[in-house]
């Protein structure tokens, strides 16, 4: 295989790993599985929102805040659009946004939406988040 074929296809294997990891953050966090959702983070990963920026502990609670488990008393949904990825070698930026739905009664309501900016590195088990910003 040519050089150029090798990289065009690492490019591509890199970006569907890297749209599957986001995607995999909804279900996690709406199921409260919270070792799902760290699991998408490196070791040293944070996440930030509004004004609260969670290490690796906190991501892993982050389920068990209160805001969370009132969603899921409800019934929650968080939806992500797909990722626009720029990848430079071992680390990418993939910029998303963000819908979190509330179930009230039959229909769903909008609670939140937001920009997110993900940070990743690639790391020997693969593709993990080391920074999530949400706006």
């Amino acid at each position: 295989m040519s050089e150029e074929l090798e990289r065009r296809l690492r490019a591509l294997e890199d970006r569907a790993e890297i749209a599957e990891l986001i995607a995999r953050y909804g279900p996690a966090v709406d199921s409260g599985d919270g070792e799902a959702v760290a699991a998408l983070w490196a070791a040293d990963g944070v996440y930030r929102f509004d004004d609260t920026e969670l290490d690796a502990d906190g991501i892993r609670s982050l389920v068990t805040i209160p805001t969370h488990m009132e969603y899921l008393r409800r019934g929650c949904a968080h939806l992500i659009s797909a990722p626009r990825i720029d990848i430079d070698g071992d680390v990418a930026v993939a910029v998303t946004h963000s819908a979190v739905l509330l179930r009230d009664g039959g229909r769903w309501v909008g609670e939140r939406v937001s920009a997110n900016r993900w940070e990743l590195v690639r790391l020997p088990e693969g593709w993990r988040v080391r920074r999530r910003i949400n706006r």
